[in-house]
């Protein structure tokens, strides 16, 4: 095991030393923590932690290796990672190796042993921060605080073109009877498996997509992905999503997308503390009174003051920790939207029946 050391450096001048793990060098981003107990390398390769270190408060991370069938993107776009207790030796039969080879080959900075507890504890009082991880600045805080520096503010900060796939693909059966034209913000794959799985044939398009290169392909339905960055500044998806909603035909949107269906009826969105971040997040479903435990990752949420004083949409969820908006419908219209993860990659699947509502919206429109 690399027994290089690693420096962490916050925002508001909070030092943590550590074991460089990954790809030695320099690297920064907006530091958040994932509650999960598993799922890292769904975590890691989810396109909505772009430009942000993850810390991950279970203690043991790498253990299990990684496996090429569960990544939810074709790299991780990670600044780095903060663990714990760092594995090379992995006991996982069917993994295809390790989480320290995967970090390499992808030239992910992370840093191990480190009192996450401590700093998840720092990070819930202070909020969310930028901060940068270097294995090169080990005697040179003025070296390190010029990188730190550097990065970028995640308020105002457009990610998902940068993210998103640069050519429209297919996901699913092209034989299937429902066709959803899906808006890549930021999407992960176990999305579009729980499209496909419901008999529906997917057209991944990039988010500068405009509606009428949507509509030529005359969908059943359209999806608003999930995916990184500040839904405030997104003029272009919301320009493109209200001519969605004009349209008349069903509409789904997830995190990120949820945000957008929001802004696109008026509804703003603001940055949270420290945002939500884990698989056990409770959720109350206020149209039947059921609660689910739901997978959930955003550091933006939409303004629930606005969105009860509203004519257009009308809150379908709420956060049962802080009473935050996590569920919207617009009145009128087949378009609804929730700001957690109802593919759940890695979590719980109690929320899954919304994507059968959204095939279901379908077949009777």
């Amino acid at each position: 095991m690399n027994q290089q050391k690693a420096t962490l450096l916050l925002a508001d001048g909070t030092i943590f030393k550590g074991t460089l793990i990954g790809s030695p060098g320099t690297n920064g981003g907006e530091i958040c923590f994932n509650t999960g107990m598993t799922g890292y390398q769904e975590i890691y390769t989810d396109p909505s932690y772009t430009g942000q270190i993850v810390v991950t408060t279970t203690s043991h991370i790498g253990n299990y290796g990684v496996i090429d069938a569960e990544v939810e993107s074709a790299a991780p776009t990670i600044a780095g990672i903060v663990v714990n207790s760092f594995s090379q030796t992995f006991s996982r039969l069917d993994a295809n190796g390790s989480l320290q080879d995967y970090l390499v080959k992808h030239g992910i900075t992370g840093i191990a042993d480190i009192d996450t507890r401590k700093l998840v504890r720092h990070l819930r009082s202070k909020g969310a921060m930028n901060a940068v991880i270097s294995s090169e600045y080990e005697d040179d805080l003025a070296g390190l605080k010029v990188q730190l520096n550097l990065v970028p503010d995640m308020n105002g900060l457009e990610l998902s073109s940068e993210v998103c796939t640069k050519e429209p693909f297919y996901f699913g059966d092209e034989h299937a009877s429902i066709k959803v034209a899906c808006l890549d913000f930021g999407i992960k794959l176990n999305i579009l498996r729980n499209l496909a799985d419901r008999g529906v044939y997917c057209k991944v398009f990039p988010a500068k997509t405009t509606f009428e290169e949507l509509q030529a392909w005359n969908p059943d339905g359209f999806f608003l992905s999930n995916g990184p960055g500040d839904p405030a500044v997104m003029e272009y998806a919301v320009h493109t999503t209200k001519q969605i909603l004009e349209s008349g035909k069903p509409v789904f949107g997830i995190c990120l997308g949820h945000q957008i269906l929001a802004e696109a009826c008026g509804i703003s969105t603001y940055k949270m503390h420290h945002g939500h971040r884990g698989l056990n997040h409770p959720i109350k479903n206020v149209l039947t009174g059921k609660s689910e435990i739901t997978s959930q990752n955003h550091g933006f949420v939409v303004n629930r003051e606005e969105v009860e004083k509203s004519d257009v949409v009308e809150m379908t969820h709420v956060h049962l920790n802080d009473h935050t908006v996590a569920g919207i419908r617009v009145k009128g219209k087949p378009a609804f939207s929730v700001q957690y993860h109802p593919e759940s990659s890695p979590g719980p699947h109690d929320s899954r029946y919304l994507f059968d509502d959204f095939v279901s919206f379908m077949h009777k429109n």
